[in-house]
């Protein structure tokens, strides 16, 4: 890779400022563990799959055209 191309100088921008943090490491790992518990324990606990649960398999699509329609008409 050239040293002078755009790539390189982002990439050596972005490691070398990682690289040097101290408590910037801290937050990023703050960040990462929020990140985790948002789209994983929260979806796991929180948001079951409820097309699996009350649709049949293979026939998930007329399930959510018939909920759609009856929802509309409400």
């Amino acid at each position: 890779m050239k040293k002078d191309g755009f790539w390189y100088r982002a990439f050596d921008l972005y490691y070398d400022g990682f690289r040097n943090m101290k408590l910037g490491k801290t937050l990023w790992a703050v960040i990462l563990i929020k990140l985790f518990i948002i789209f994983v324990v929260l979806k796991v606990f929180f948001f079951p799959n409820f097309l699996k649960e009350n649709a049949k398999e293979g026939e998930e699509d007329e399930f959510v055209a018939t909920e759609l329609i009856e929802r509309m008409e409400n």
